[in-house]
């Protein structure tokens, strides 16, 4: 996991002026500070989580493929599951300067793809509730979500201002 503090080198150009996009692949997570834009696509079931401080300038963005690291396995990133993955990217977020008691939560994805409905709550269903239940832990606050549904979502998580921008294929662009 590598950390951006949104600072240039010489040899960057001083004239540009977008932001940095920087991609978070699924099972894993990125934190940023400055002018950066965290992106990441192909949530389905999968939840995307954005936490931020304002105040800090810091956030990251985890997306996450399944609800909970079971104990007995111990397969795969943190970042791949959304109760390791969140709690990773609370640490790395106080480590670059981020206030607990500042950060807020915005989650996307979660949907229902496949119907499993006859075993009980589907992935998505229980992806959405462990990363809730995980930011409680925290006491951070969920201030916007969109979660759910059967459509896919890809995710752009502006650092400076905390809007995460959702993109589906099935209806306009939401700006939470």
């Amino acid at each position: 996991m590598k950390v951006y503090d949104g600072t240039t080198t010489e040899t960057e150009t001083a004239a540009t002026t977008s932001p940095e996009r920087i991609k978070v692949g699924i099972a894993e997570y990125q934190v940023a500070q400055g002018q950066a834009v965290l992106t990441t696509s192909g949530l389905g079931s999968c939840l995307g989580v954005a936490v931020y401080d304002t105040a800090a300038g810091v956030a990251g963005l985890v997306h996450a493929m399944l609800p909970a690291k079971d104990e007995m396995d111990d397969n795969g990133t943190d970042a791949k599951f959304a109760d390791s993955g969140i709690r990773r990217l609370v640490e790395d977020l106080e480590r670059e300067g981020a206030d607990r008691r500042n950060l807020e939560a915005k989650l996307a994805g979660g949907s229902d793809m496949l119907d499993f409905s006859e075993d009980g709550p589907g992935i998505g269903q229980r992806n959405a509730e462990t990363g809730r239940r995980t930011l409680e832990e925290f006491g951070i606050p969920v201030v916007a979500e969109d979660v759910g549904g059967e459509r896919g979502r890809s995710l752009r998580l502006e650092t400076t201002t905390g809007d995460l921008v959702v993109k589906s294929a099935s209806r306009d662009e939401r700006r939470l």
